[in-house]
């Protein structure tokens, strides 16, 4: 089996290398991630400059690019044959909600299944690396068998890709797997005014206060309770609700 790793965090990351720990039992794994933090990206491509891609050992390359820019010249350019999984992650910090839509970490499994490749988004639900490093490199004894389950499913869903997010406690303490929805987060004061050094004003977009909702099945309620959650993904965005209801609301221009 051959397996495509790549990341948001950069190529220096120790997210990279504890999934590249991960899925070394599971086959033939090649890194290509961006050469710096691309956290929030999403799914941008660059189209003003060239890339170039530095290899940094065996099946290991360093781009100049997005997370999506690393997948697609993966798969189109630097890898001789196509992956047969993409692996995303391990982000440091989760990406569950409305994350989804800023990640590059998702963004990255996204543009491997838009591909055509089947895909898999991995997050980390801590807050401070330093304090987290212990617990991310303990991950791995969670995450080999829930990749080699994943990757060995009968029928992979199509279309579909699978946004997983660890909880933030030793390995020994994770209770299990749970199969979630999306929740809801909302960000309060995350845009914080400042000046520069001649007193003009500029704003810093990030930090601020977090707070959560959602059913007992989403995925920040998994999170919480000390299971690892696994949500299936899918680029198709229409509100069919809505589509198969549009007599109530909408009429012929």
């Amino acid at each position: 089996m051959r397996l495509l790793i790549t990341n948001d965090d950069g190529i220096l990351a120790l997210g990279i290398e504890c999934l590249r720990a991960a899925a070394d039992p599971l086959g033939e794994v090649t890194v290509v991630a961006p050469d710096r933090e691309q956290s929030a990206t999403s799914h941008s491509l660059t189209l003003h400059h060239p890339l170039r891609p530095i290899p940094r050992g065996e099946r290991r390359w360093q781009v100049d690019g997005t997370p999506t820019d690393c997948v697609m010249l993966a798969i189109e350019a630097l890898m001789p044959e196509r992956p047969d999984f993409v692996l995303s992650g391990i982000n440091h910090g989760q990406n569950m909600g409305e994350d989804v839509l800023y990640s590059g970490t998702v963004a990255a499994a996204m543009e491997g299944l838009a591909l055509g490749v089947p895909s898999i988004a991995i997050s980390f639900a801590g807050g401070d690396l330093r304090a987290d490093v212990t617990q991310l490199r303990e991950q791995v004894k969670v995450l080999t068998p829930l990749l080699k389950h994943l990757t060995s499913l009968p029928k992979f869903p199509s279309k579909t890709l699978f946004n997983v997010n660890l909880p933030p406690r030793p390995a020994g303490e994770v209770k299990g797997v749970k199969l979630t929805r999306l929740g809801r987060r909302v960000y309060s004061e995350s845009v914080a005014p400042m000046k520069d050094p001649w007193g003009r004003p500029i704003y810093w977009i990030g930090g601020g206060e977090i707070s959560w909702s959602g059913e007992e099945d989403s995925d920040f309620r998994a999170i919480e309770d000390g299971y690892v959650s696994v949500t299936p993904l899918h680029l198709d965005l229409t509100y069919y609700d809505v589509l198969q209801g549009a007599g109530t609301w909408w009429r012929d221009l």
